[in-house]
């Protein structure tokens, strides 16, 4: 069914987004996968290579490199800008590099996400509802059946590693979206390349390593993406990378560095809280959900009918407020086949934010958080992403 929205902005499906880089790596290692390889990074081209390793850098976006190091380490190596997924925030992106499917597929659509199978509104990575308490296994949820879909590692015919923050490696999601993964942490971003840097030299066989840096990414939430902070952090990211390949030399390395999404900067007067517009509250039946920049909205039946047109009133051109099931229709989310709870988890409608603006409310036991640099709406800012190709 066509979609009556289309919105100026989308990821590339079909051959320029994170889910076709990783059906080009799921390829190169003998797996069989969901879609069309990535037009850049042909699987071909790099099947033979020892050892290929996946560096996601949490927060990279492409024009934001382009702007603050063209000629850098990542700029000279940069062979393509491609797309993040929709939304393109981490807790959608990152089970789409540990699966290899989109989120229509995966079912993870935003940091709160409502699983009707618990009951409640969770914050899929951490693996705590909403309103705080214990994780997934202390609550007796076995996330091996929630997360269903195989994992990279089960799907490729290499060996296969994660190499993790130590605060998140063991964790409840990463062991599930992990499963047939040799998982190393590390606690810096030196131990970090050391710890790949080990395995890569050890190699005896084909091997698949996924390596996670998130600091970028908290750099920008905490003191804005465009902050003297964050650039010298991507200096110091960029004279890890190339310590690593000098070190790696004839270790037949390939080295293939993306991010999951980009950032942009938001003002004070960017920020929208619900609590100041009362008669919008009153038409939901449950917190939002999604994202700050993608907020999915569920509506009490009897206020359903009036919700566009009362956001559209109060928000003005701040948000666009699109029938949820209009941004399924539309490809969104990707390719299928679709997740039999992905409609559950979307809401009844979406206020997709417009330019810089962002949507919150807050619950009894959430403190005031504000964050300068943010992610999960449609701007290229946030959804485009460099590929860089490094060897060894």
């Amino acid at each position: 069914m066509a979609s009556a929205w289309t919105p100026q902005t989308r990821p590339d499906y079909a051959g320029g987004s994170l889910v076709n880089l990783m059906s080009s790596l799921i390829e190169a290692r003998g797996g069989t996968p969901d879609c069309a390889a990535l037009r850049a990074l042909p699987p071909g081209e790099i099947a033979s290579v020892t050892n290929l390793v996946l560096l996601v850098v949490d927060g990279l976006g492409a024009d934001w490199l382009a702007r603050h190091a063209p000629q850098g380490l990542l700029g000279r190596h940069q062979r393509a800008a491609i797309t993040s997924v929709f939304p393109p925030t981490t807790a959608a992106a990152i089970p789409t590099f540990l699966t290899g499917a989109a989120p229509a597929r995966h079912g993870l659509t935003g940091w709160f996400t409502y699983l009707r199978e618990l009951g409640c509104v969770m914050t899929v990575l951490p693996g705590r509802p909403r309103y705080g308490g214990v994780g997934y296994r202390g609550a007796g949820v076995d996330t091996e059946r929630l997360f269903a879909l195989p994992t990279v590692f089960e799907r490729i015919r290499a060996r296969g590693l994660a190499v993790a923050p130590a605060h998140i490696a063991y964790s409840d999601f990463n062991r599930a979206m992990s499963r047939g993964a040799e998982v190393r942490p590390f606690e810096t971003l030196q131990q970090a390349f050391r710890q790949t840097l080990r395995l890569v030299r050890r190699a005896r066989t084909r091997q698949y390593l996924y390596v996670y840096w998130p600091d970028l990414d908290r750099i920008g939430h905490e003191q804005g993406i465009e902050s003297a902070a964050a650039i010298a952090h991507l200096h110091e990211i960029e004279r890890a990378i190339g310590d690593f390949i000098s070190g790696a030399a004839g270790t037949d390395t390939l080295l293939v560095v993306t991010a999951d999404h980009g950032q942009r900067d938001t003002r004070p007067g960017d920020r929208i809280d619900l609590s100041d517009h009362p008669d919008i509250a009153d038409c939901l039946s449950l917190p939002l959900c999604g994202e700050p920049r993608t907020a999915y909205c569920y509506l009490r039946p009897s206020r359903a009918a009036e919700f566009p047109a009362l956001c559209r009133e109060r928000l003005g051109d701040a948000a666009e407020v699109v029938p949820s099931q209009e941004l399924i229709e539309a490809g969104l989310f990707g390719p299928g086949p679709v997740h039999p709870r992905l409609h559950e988890r979307v809401g009844d409608c979406t206020l997709v934010m417009r330019d810089g603006y962002v949507i919150g409310d807050r619950l009894a036991s959430e403190k005031p958080h504000t964050q300068i640099g943010v992610h999960g709406g449609l701007s290229t800012a946030e959804l485009r992403v460099p590929l860089c190709v490094l060897r060894s």
